[in-house]
């Protein structure tokens, strides 16, 4: 089936075919026209599957009669409304209207908090015909009557999952009182509970019902699987992986805004460039994040769960759960971050012992087994990789005695806790100490020799060792290198 083939105008083919899309997706392709007959609609599609466009396309098309270049802001009320939960997806619904309307006279804003109320007022004040907000600055607005919702035609509820979950039902109601009673409703999500069925049933007018996929679905082009290690060691494994699978962009979720904060510093000292959104940061600071994102120019965005629902960023290839999250569902929604529109991805989660449960829970919501892995598989590889690559002038000296690393349960040589490893990995048992002899492999100590947590004579002699700079040393005696203090 064609996009033409859904009785959609040539303005909004011409817009579609400047996008490079051909075909419409499955949620498109049986939403658009119970759209276009003007029924109510609750529709579900797991994330990535297009489901913006979905409502996006027919609200243009039933908008063209009224379309006009009139400069009166009269001739251009408010007729389209769609709300959404965080500022990030009403941004980027926002975006699709104006991709997909560019070839028609309509007005589109979008208004949302974080961000100074004098812009949108002026903008609202000229007429839009679309509006896409969040319910909170929506209603300032219309306290302060900057705005008139009396001649909405079509409402959407995007996200609407997500927006219960965030408190918003009192808001809705409130905004629903100031729409006309003869409109047409539309609410889209990823998932489907018993409290949006509750909703939609309340809200809509005999909604037809479209659900692509179950609400456990992932995509099945995404490649998941779980680390099992310590919360003290996700760090050291986390920066691993990104070296070891070379991963280039990569969106890792944490689960406070205290331990995101925390690893975006530790990812930019392992000379790993990060960006970090979260719900403490200013909007314009989350937006420029996102935007340098998205256009490369970091490797790395740490984000909380405000980030979960509709961000669109073309063929991510990864996504790393940090942290799982306390709801399984939002694991669905987390790795719905890649693996989009058909592309393939990769779902890494780093699962801590106290972390199990939530796994399992996951596992269970998906029906499948999600497959596990023990971190010695990078976390070695890497070790031994390194020494591997040491420059030639730098010599080894023989261990005297081994060091137990305490979080793998492993003996390794002494000297691996001295690290003059060409390395930016840290992690507890291989200490970054400065090189005199070769420049580029300079470095501070820089984790505490508290980390060493096994009373044994070899962790305390290398402990107290290790509260200087050490460098390597040739004695006359004999061809070893010896660590001795700086």
């Amino acid at each position: 089936m064609s996009f033409a083939e859904l009785g959609l105008a040539h303005t909004l083919l011409a817009a579609i075919s400047d996008q490079g899309y051909t075909e419409p997706t499955e949620i498109q392709a049986k939403a658009i026209p119970v759209i276009l007959s003007g029924c109510d609609v609750t529709a579900c599609a797991q994330t990535g599957t297009g489901k913006t466009a979905g409502f996006a396309l027919p609200i243009l098309q039933r908008l063209i009669p009224g379309a006009n270049t009139s400069a009166s802001p009269a001739k251009h009320p408010v007729r389209a409304l769609i709300l959404t939960p965080t500022r990030e997806l009403a941004a980027q619904v926002y975006e699709s209207f104006i991709l997909y309307g560019k070839n028609l006279p309509l007005r589109c804003t979008v208004v949302y908090g974080g961000v100074n109320i004098g812009p949108q007022q002026q903008i609202l004040k000229d007429g839009v015909e679309i509006l896409v907000a969040t319910p909170g600055r929506l209603l300032d607005l219309v306290e302060q009557k900057n705005i008139h919702l009396g001649q909405v035609e079509t409402l959407v509820l995007d996200e609407a999952d997500r927006m219960l979950d965030m408190g918003f039902l009192p808001d809705i109601r409130k905004i629903l009182s100031l729409l006309p009673s003869s409109r047409q409703s539309l609410l889209f999500s990823a998932t489907f509970n018993d409290e949006i069925t509750k909703l939609s049933n309340t809200l809509l007018n005999h909604p037809q019902r479209i659900e692509i996929a179950p609400r456990s679905a992932t995509a099945d082009l995404i490649e998941q699987s779980a680390w099992l290690v310590s919360s003290e060691n996700k760090q050291n494994l986390l920066i691993a992986l990104i070296s070891k699978l070379n991963l280039q962009q990569v969106l890792i979720f944490a689960k406070t805004r205290q331990g995101a904060n925390r690893l975006e510093g530790r990812l930019n000292r392992a000379q790993l460039p990060t960006q970090i959104i979260h719900g403490d940061k200013t909007q314009q600071a989350r937006m420029e994040a996102l935007e340098l994102f998205k256009k490369g120019q970091s490797r790395i965005l740490v984000a909380t769960d405000i980030a979960a629902r509709g961000l669109d960023i073309q063929e991510l290839p990864c996504v790393i759960n940090y942290e799982l999250p306390s709801s399984a569902e939002d694991y669905v929604h987390r790795i719905g971050r890649t693996g989009r529109a058909g592309a393939s991805g990769l779902a890494i989660s780093l699962v801590a012992p106290e972390e199990a449960k939530l796994l399992d829970e996951i596992e269970k919501l998906i029906k499948r087994k999600i497959d596990k892995h023990n971190p010695d598989e990078i976390l070695n590889a890497t070790m031994f990789e390194t020494e591997k690559n040491l420059p030639r002038t730098v010599k080894r000296s023989e261990p005297k005695q081994d060091i137990k690393n305490p979080y793998l349960g492993k003996n390794y040589p002494a000297y691996m806790a001295c690290s003059d490893f060409q390395t930016d990995l840290e992690i507890p048992w291989l200490l970054q100490a400065q090189h005199s002899k070769v420049p580029e492999m300079k470095r501070t100590i820089s984790t505490s020799v508290s980390t060493f947590r096994t009373p044994t004579k070899a962790n305390n002699e290398i402990a107290a060792l290790l509260r200087k700079p050490v460098k390597p040393y040739q004695t006359e005696q004999s061809n070893s290198s010896e660590l001795i203090p700086g």
